[in-house]
C-alpha cells in the first residue's frame, strides 16, 4: 500500500510539473469584404489579368477568351460532328472523325481556331481534314478543297453576324 501511494504522489509530481501555458483565445473573425469597395470587383482587383485582354465597348462580357457570337456560331454550324475538344478560352474546337451516312467510306475533322474577341473575318482560322478508307481498309489522307474551307468559315461568320443582329434588337 505503502508503494501504491509513493507511486501516485511521483505521478502527480510530474503531471503538476508539465503545466500547460495555453491560453484560450477567441477566434479571428476576418472583415467582411465589401466587393462595390474600388479594387476589390474581381479576384485580385482589378489590375488583374483577365482572359482574352479587356472588354471593348460594344462587346458582350461573357468570361470567354474569345468573341461569343462566333464560339456560338461554330458549335451551331457543326453540330452534326462530335466535339473532342472545346476550350471557350484558348478558342479551340476540335472535333472528332465523322462520317456521313451517305459516304461511310470518306470522313471529315475540322479544327476551328477563334483568335480574336473582335467579329471579324480575321478573327477565325479553319483547317478541314478529308480521309478515304482505301480497298485494304485503311484510311488515306486526301487534298481538301480551299473553296471548301472558305465556305465553312463564311457560313460560320454568317451565322456568327445573325447571332448578334437577333441579340442587339
Amino acid at each position: 500500500m505503502k508503494r501504491n501511494l509513493f507511486l501516485i504522489s511521483i505521478l502527480v509530481s510530474f503531471l503538476s510539473a508539465c503545466s500547460s501555458d495555453y491560453v484560450y483565445e477567441e477566434p479571428r473573425t476576418e472583415p467582411k469584404i465589401d466587393r462595390k469597395t474600388k479594387g476589390m470587383g474581381k479576384l485580385l482587383g482589378e489590375e488583374t489579368l483577365t482572359f482574352g485582354g479587356s472588354k471593348k465597348r460594344g462587346q458582350e462580357d461573357t468570361g470567354l477568351g474569345v468573341n461569343t457570337y462566333l464560339w456560338r456560331a461554330s458549335l451551331d454550324t457543326i453540330s452534326f460532328m462530335p466535339i473532342a475538344s472545346a476550350d471557350p478560352f484558348g478558342g479551340v474546337i476540335i472535333t472528332d472523325w465523322y462520317s456521313s451516312p451517305e459516304s461511310p467510306q470518306e470522313r471529315l475533322k475540322i479544327n476551328i481556331f477563334i483568335l480574336d474577341r473582335q467579329l471579324r473575318s480575321d478573327g477565325l482560322r479553319v483547317s478541314l481534314f478529308r480521309q478515304e478508307r482505301d480497298p485494304s481498309g485503311h484510311w488515306a489522307d486526301l487534298p481538301v478543297d480551299p473553296q471548301t474551307v472558305t465556305d465553312l468559315e463564311n457560313a460560320i461568320l454568317t451565322r456568327a453576324r445573325h447571332f448578334r443582329s437577333t441579340a442587339v434588337k
